[in-house]
């Protein structure tokens, strides 16, 4: 039998959705104030959701410390009180526009990667991403 565990995390970090290549009339109307210049903050809150079967001596399905530091370095340090437009490379001029769904794509493999590498008999099974009480993104398998 196989159990869910889901832990969340918090993190603040401050974005631009811009397009150098297009007029500012069109970054505006593709963006609207998500546009102004140098971008806005938020306070967001990343829950992962992972799968496994429960280890019969610790009672637990994942190392929680493992994936607390799995997500930490990965993610949260590397973003947060960070402008990610600036921080990561992927979301720099001509990258990918840093939305909630864009993060979720950033995110992904690197928490992936890392819980291979802690048990590979525990599997990522789902990410949301909450920018505030009023959006959120979210990545199941098969979705």
């Amino acid at each position: 039998m196989t159990i869910q565990l889901e832990r969340r995390y918090r993190f603040s970090a401050s974005h631009l959705y811009r397009r150098d290549e297009w007029s500012e009339e069109e970054n505006r109307r593709r963006f609207g104030k998500c546009a102004n210049l140098p971008g806005h903050g938020h306070n967001y809150r990343l829950f992962v959701r992972v799968q496994g079967a429960v280890d019969p001596q610790t009672g637990f399905l994942v190392d929680l410390p493992g994936l607390d530091r799995i997500v930490l370095e990965r993610v949260v340090d590397v973003l947060d009180h960070q402008h990610i437009n600036h921080a990561v490379a992927e979301f720099g001029p001509g990258g990918m526009i840093p939305s909630s769904e864009s993060l979720l794509l950033w995110i992904r493999p690197r928490v992936e990667a890392g819980l291979r590498e802690l048990d590979d008999t525990v599997r990522l099974v789902g990410l949301r991403l909450e920018e505030d009480e009023d959006l959120a993104a979210e990545w199941r398998p098969g979705d």
